[in-house]
């Protein structure tokens, strides 16, 4: 089939420097409907074209070992052993002979290459097995092949792979009626007030008695020792709600409404104000702090040694202030050991926070320098010890914390000068700053797992135009033990897809690098000039280009009807420096799009097949708010937009997503920007799509849109999906999507669906 496919639909063209001015790529109609025929199968024969790209390794209990499986060709399978001491990789059994063991047991049998084992252990001699098949475990002599049913229980245990040991930084006591952790009180809240308990003598006593059911107190946190009790008096708002109504039930003639609860920017939040409890007098301290009236109530961390003390972090509303506050809970006295101010935003959920049990230290994440970096705090003094990463890259993530050796093991990217700068890297330093330890200095996207204990790890490391590689290493000091798999492209490469390119060029600041990827029709001329489809999400949340290899996806398939596809990441996207990210702050219309149109064009500069005159661009949710605004803000650029389920309104979004970079209070900005605001100024070719069900992004904000359109007399197309929630429109949405850019970016009609039209290509 490959072979036919290849010969038959594939005529690649060697790219070489025109001789004259490319003409403008302008298929008849006969051939692109040929060019969708043939992306319907190039899609269908690509879906299992690559194989053992990446490893997932399970290890034996204390790390001595670990197995894996390859998926292969026709849904074949091969595992392997590995013993990283002797750097060895073998079967760990005859398939054949395992199968026929198996196959007297199984009810339905089993083929020897596909056997569907899902998970494995093994004896310290290696001389029996225990396999899992069909959620039951058998248990395999490896030497006479004798299979009998089996405990699950037999055997060394399997491990999976360790990622990382780090708690969620949110992660909190679970506040309830409880037991003190000494066992002396217990306490709980009746008709909205405390009440403490004696569990010896069951007396009781209620410590506060302005609380109702209206306004409880509640969220009782204890201190380890049991002798301080922290309560929160509670002032409830229920968020309002928002509706949709699901017009095509089975279950009744008549359209369902249905509603949510859903915060909207400027909208109040459940606010907690904060006392403390001594058991020993029982009396309610009021602390020293403001009402914690945003991101739900604190987490509490009580000092290791000394209980009298807890901490707890405050992000105030807006965005521009983060600390990190101790409290006395005898006195109810409070001190900032962290004070962080800023004049656009701070982007908590990407602070990272840990307590040392013993040294009273915290290990804490800051822009402050302008990156993202370690520093080590002083948690009973205040201040910073130091600082304990520098330079112009970001810290992205921590894996864990050795507290005994005083080790931070972190991912980071942006330090290997002269590649793609959001690669992922990784590392272990010391408290100190010093002795920083590259992990995988490959240039790649790198993915570790460890082995239990830490001593080995795997590392599946890849690029866009780099396919995957599998190694195992020595954790302490990163050598390599032995590779593992390189991904087998056999396949894919008789499909004579066009590996994607990674493409830099400078923002529209002529100095930051933009980065972003490429992917070229298989059979393009390189003497025509093809129109470009941008594939956009600006959420300042992230970075969203893929940095491993891209097996095959949407934008390879909606290239092979005739275009450039590309994307890339502007400013105002995350993973870079704190200047590159503030771009976003009060400005989500700007969504990088002077980036973009300076990216493409210096694309177009180097390559003159890229059509600059045909620009469109799709995208969906914040893609979906980015591609309409392309079309509002930039119209001598970009000329056609496919946007689903777009927040075309920052007003009518939610809330914690949209105060984050667009701020609080809700100003003038927010309607300035929003794409309902500026509808009358669209220009180019609009096709809107939403799902009538989407809990994400209310579906009124699309019709607002849509609304604005015809009362300015705009011409667009509106698809709404009934039943769908938030999505780009499903499988029927991406072919409508498609042949929009088919019709409005190389001037042909699609195909009629109506008539079937396509099922008469040969």
């Amino acid at each position: 089939m490959i072979a036919a496919f290849t010969a038959g639909l594939i005529l690649l063209a060697v790219i070489t420097a025109p001789v004259a001015a490319q003409s403008p790529y302008h298929p008849t109609r006969e051939e692109v409907l040929r060019s969708y025929k043939a992306a319907a199968l190039l899609d269908s024969l690509a879906k299992k074209s690559i194989f053992k790209s990446t490893v997932k390794g399970n290890w034996q209990t204390g790390g001595d070992g670990f197995w894996y499986k390859n998926l292969l060709q026709d849904d074949n399978v091969t595992y392997w052993w590995v013993n990283p001491v002797t750097a060895t990789r073998q079967q760990p059994f005859d398939p054949a002979r395992t199968a026929t063991a198996l196959n007297k047991l199984l009810d339905t049998p089993v083929l020897a290459a596909k056997l569907p084992i899902t998970d494995m252990r093994f004896d310290k001699g290696h001389k029996k097995a225990w396999l899992q098949v069909r959620k039951k475990w058998y248990q395999l002599d490896l030497n006479t092949y004798a299979c009998t049913s089996a405990d699950s229980t037999a055997g060394s245990a399997s491990n999976q792979e360790v990622t990382g040991n780090i708690r969620s930084r949110w992660e909190r006591q679970e506040p309830a009626d409880s037991l003190s952790p000494d066992k002396q009180w217990r306490a709980f809240i009746t008709n909205g007030n405390v009440i403490l308990q004696d569990v010896t003598t069951g007396t009781t006593t209620q410590v506060t008695t302005d609380g109702d059911t209206s306004k409880p107190y509640g969220q009782l946190q204890w201190s380890p020792d049991g002798k301080h009790l922290v309560v929160f008096h509670i002032r409830p708002v229920e968020e309002k709600l928002v509706y949709f109504i699901l017009s095509s039930q089975d279950t009744s003639t008549r359209g369902v409404l249905k509603s949510n609860h859903y915060a909207q920017p400027g909208d109040a939040f459940t606010s907690y104000e904060m006392f403390t409890i001594n058991l020993a007098d029982k009396k309610l301290v009021k602390t020293e702090t403001e009402l914690y009236d945003f991101l739900d109530y604190p987490w509490i961390h009580w000092r290791e040694n000394d209980n009298r003390f807890f901490v707890y972090e405050k992000a105030d509303r807006g965005h521009q202030r983060y600390r990190i506050i101790e409290v006395d809970a005898q006195t109810g006295a409070t001190r900032n050991l962290v004070d962080e101010k800023t004049n656009t935003f701070i982007y908590e959920s990407r602070i990272f926070s840990w307590h040392t049990k013993q040294t009273n230290e915290i290990i804490w994440t800051s822009e402050r320098d302008g990156w993202n970096h370690l520093y080590l705090l002083d948690a009973v003094k205040g201040g910073i010890k130091n600082q304990v990463t520098r330079g112009n890259w970001v810290v992205r993530e921590i894996d864990s914390v050795d507290e005994k050796k005083r080790e931070i093991w972190f991912q980071a990217s942006g330090m290997n000068v002269g590649e793609d700068p959001y690669n992922i890297h990784y590392y272990r330093i010391g408290f100190d700053g010093k002795n920083l330890v590259s992990l995988t200095p490959g240039n790649a996207n790198h993915r570790l797992s460890f082995s239990p204990g830490r001593k080995y790890f795997i590392d599946n490391y890849s690029r866009p135009d780099l396919p995957g590689t599998s190694s195992l290493h020595a954790t302490q000091t990163g050598k390599l033990i032995m590779n593992l798999e390189q991904a087998d492209l056999t396949n894919y490469h008789q499909l004579n897809i066009r590996m994607p390119e990674v493409f830099v060029a400078k923002a529209r600041d002529g100095v930051t690098d933009i980065w972003g990827i490429v992917c070229r029709p298989r059979n393009f001329d390189s003497t025509k000039k093809y129109p470009v489809i941008e594939n956009i999400y600006a959420g300042p949340q992230d970075a969203f280009v893929p940095k491993n290899f891209m097996q095959f996806g949407e934008m390879q398939s909606m290239a092979e009807l005739g275009f450039i596809v590309v994307q890339c990441d502007g400013m105002g996207t995350a993973n870079r420096s704190k200047a590159f990210h503030d771009v976003a702050w009060k400005n989500l219309a700007d969504a990088g799009l002077p980036d973009r149109i300076a990216w493409i064009k210096v694309l177009a500069k180097k390559y003159p097949y890229v059509d600059t005159s045909r620009v469109g661009l799709y995208g969906t949710s914040a893609g979906g708010q980015n591609s309409t605004g392309a079309l509002l803000f930039h119209p001598e650029f970009y000329k056609a937009a496919v946007s689903a389920a777009g927040s075309h309104d920052n007003r009518v979004d939610k809330q914690w997503w949209n105060e984050q970079w667009m701020g609080y209070p809700v100003g003038p900005h927010y309607g300035q920007q929003s794409n309902v605001t500026n509808a009358h100024k669209l220009k180019g070719a609009l096709f809107l799509i939403v799902g009538e069900a989407d809990n994400n992004v209310p579906p009124e904000t699309t019709l607002r849109v849509a609304d604005a359109l015809i009362k300015a007399g705009k011409t667009f197309d509106l698809l709404v999906v009934p039943g769908m929630g938030h999505s780009d429109g499903g499988p029927y949405g991406r072919i409508r999507k498609r042949d929009f850019f088919v019709k409005h970016l190389l001037g042909v009609d699609p195909p009629d669906r109506n008539k079937d039209e396509l099922s008469s290509i040969k």
